[in-house]
């Protein structure tokens, strides 16, 4: 899937403040978002199958004025940007699979996802960003039919299996204060390694 967004007057954060001292967002006239999209599976045999997908983009803003807080002047200054990458919007993503049945009833799953560096705002500065990060996971599925009427499944699911220490989420804060640039970010950590399981009983 090939797929290009052109926008206009999208609403985003600047770092602005309004009339009453909150952050204002603000219509930026031009940005877009392009990119192909890949997703696949290969049956081997009944017993192995394996997936995978990716998505490959360019998300920019074409024109953008960054507001930063002068607490020595009670001001803000302003910074402009041009083609910077729009927040929040990694240019790779994909994961990739592998289900296996020894059983008619039972699969087991493995994948794993990586996502690449993402920017907490709209200038494109690393120092601004949540790291890449590459998480696995493994599904054990089982289903069997307790009476003629009565079916239950059963699964339990291993989280991020290498304790991966990663943040896909986070925000950022810049300001000058005595005539000095300071930004302080503030990320959203994942839990390492955590099982989850569930039981679904259905009644035909």
């Amino acid at each position: 899937n090939l797929y290009y967004m052109n926008y206009r007057d999208q609403l985003v954060l600047t770092g602005r403040i309004n009339d009453v001292g909150a952050y204002a967002r603000t219509n930026i006239p031009e940005s877009y978002r392009a990119g192909i999209e890949l997703s696949g599976s290969m049956i081997f045999n009944q017993y192995l199958t394996c997936f995978g997908s990716a998505t490959v983009s360019r998300n920019r803003v074409r024109h953008f004025t960054e507001f930063v807080d002068d607490y020595d002047n009670g001001t803000q200054k302003q910074y402009t940007y041009n083609e910077t990458d729009l927040s929040y919007s990694p240019s790779l993503i994909a994961s990739a699979g592998l289900a296996i049945m020894p059983l008619k009833k039972l699969s087991i799953s493995l994948d794993g996802k990586y996502v690449s560096r993402q920017y907490l705002d709209n200038t494109s500065r690393k120092e601004r960003s949540l790291h890449p990060f590459l998480v696995s996971n493994v599904k054990i599925d089982y289903e069997w039919k307790i009476t003629e009427k009565i079916n239950a499944s059963f699964f339990i699911q291993g989280n991020n299996l290498f304790s991966e220490m990663y943040a896909p989420n986070g925000y950022t804060f810049s300001y000058i204060y005595g005539g000095q640039a300071t930004t302080e970010n503030y990320y959203y950590p994942m839990a390492p390694f955590n099982i989850l399981a569930g039981i679904k009983i259905s009644i035909e």
